[in-house]
């Protein structure tokens, strides 16, 4: 099995610190990437058979997808302001480009798909913002590309978790299609933490064990989650953001808690 925590490296070329392939998880769906741009340079991406959403987490940029132009989008100082990023959508098959303006944290997210569809730029204002839990179990959730909006097969969300706090928790997988009760999709979570010299902890487990990892996520880490329950801890001091990326067989995000944690979400 891969590792489960990929780390960041120097950029490439073209920007590139990270990336996760399906083949390189070792799974079908999801593939992910991020770019760190420099003022006036471009990343550019065309994959056929895979659609594509853009994330500008931070920084402004000018995108463009199958010929559509998108010109100063963006503006968000750090994926810690409260402020939706600018994100696009590309239809498998469809050549994208994004280029700084000043410099930009760019994240590709790709995933499955037969090039239906047009591109798009996704429009802020429907990026619902949520707040989910209480007290220590309070974290903050936007839904860039959910399953209400159009696209074939990928689903991404931003959290952000205050120090001190759990998300994804109870613990909660996503691994098995059960009809009505679970879906199966695959999941990364690309971690930013704030001051960034901090670390969080993230748990990867099944109700076997047959995987069980705990994972020490430092800032810039992605971490993968091929199955099971994955619940993350920030500890106090350092407020942590994360990116998910899920996609499977069927676009729609069912999950199941732990039984043995299921409790605290019915917990009055």
């Amino acid at each position: 099995m891969p590792d489960l925590r990929v780390r960041p490296h120097a950029p490439d070329a073209s920007g590139q610190i990270l990336e996760v392939s399906p083949a390189s998880a070792g799974w079908e769906h999801v593939g992910f990437a991020v770019h760190k741009l420099a003022d006036g340079q471009t990343a550019r991406g065309e994959i056929a058979g895979r659609e594509t959403c853009l994330v500008v987490l931070a920084g402004t940029a000018d995108i463009e997808a199958g010929g559509e132009r998108y010109a100063g989008v963006g503006g968000r100082a750090s994926v810690f302001e409260d402020k939706a990023p600018a994100a696009a959508y590309a239809p498998a098959g469809t050549p994208w480009s994004v280029t700084a303006r000043g410099p930009v944290e760019l994240a590709v997210c790709t995933a499955p798909g037969t090039g239906a569809g047009k591109p798009r730029l996704i429009d802020p204002a429907r990026m619902s913002r949520e707040v989910r839990g209480k007290d220590t179990n309070t974290r903050y959730v936007r839904n860039i590309l959910p399953e209400t909006e159009a696209a074939e097969s990928l689903l991404v969300v931003e959290v952000i978790t205050p120090g001190g706090h759990w998300s994804s928790y109870p613990p909660h997988k996503h691994d098995t299609a059960t009809p009505a009760e679970e879906t199966q999709l695959e999941e990364t979570y690309y971690h930013r933490l704030d001051p960034p010299q901090g670390f969080a902890i993230q748990r990867v487990y099944t109700d076997d064990r047959s995987l069980d990892e705990t994972i020490s996520v430092e800032d810039g880490d992605v971490v993968l989650v091929p199955r099971g329950y994955h619940p993350v801890g920030a500890p106090h001091g350092y407020d942590l953001y994360y990116l998910n990326v899920m996609a499977g067989p069927k676009r729609q995000w069912i999950f199941r808690n732990d039984p043995a944690h299921d409790w605290i979400a019915k917990k009055a």
